[in-house]
């Protein structure tokens, strides 16, 4: 949106700068310059100490998987010629990681059963029975308080279609 159109819209120079992400200041000045009748200011992006190793930074950021830290980036720099403090190192440092983070989150979304549809079944240890171990075969039903719990001598096939049979037939 732009500056003026923001301050019209909201008559405060906070505000405006909040919908247009710049200075409030910059809103003033703008508006100052409407109310006297001159062009508004041209607005230019002052370069950075970081600009000329901003595609070294980057790629160690890919490199170490957003893990790098900044004092290591900024040991690294100054061998390199930087001059600039180990703040704007790290200033800059923290915006590239949380493009990368940005860029590689994983998405959880968890798996929601709907009521009724899916019967899960799982393996337990169970018991030592005439000195040999069972197996206990536990199934559920999606939203159910009810589960069933059988022991079985093994998980071959046969035993578990057994469990089954014996529970819906």
């Amino acid at each position: 949106m732009e500056i003026l159109a923001a301050y019209d819209l909201t008559r405060s120079y906070r505000d405006a700068a909040k919908i247009c992400g710049v200075s409030h200041n910059t809103v003033r000045s703008y508006v100052k310059a409407r109310q006297e009748g001159a062009q508004s200011p041209l607005a230019r992006r002052r370069g950075r100490i970081t600009d000329p190793f901003l595609p070294l930074i980057t790629d160690w950021v890919e490199q170490s998987r957003g893990k790098i830290r900044g004092d290591v980036v900024h040991e690294k720099l100054l061998a390199l010629g930087y001059t600039g403090c180990e703040r704007t190192t790290r200033y800059v440092l923290a915006e590239l990681k949380a493009t990368y983070r940005a860029r590689n989150v994983r998405v959880h979304r968890p798996w929601t059963a709907e009521p009724g549809l899916w019967l899960q079944y799982d393996y337990g240890d169970g018991p030592v029975v005439d000195g040999k171990k069972t197996v206990l075969f536990v199934a559920w039903l999606a939203f159910s308080r009810f589960r069933i719990v059988l022991p079985l001598r093994d998980k071959t096939l046969p035993s578990v279609f057994a469990a089954w049979t014996g529970r819906f037939a």
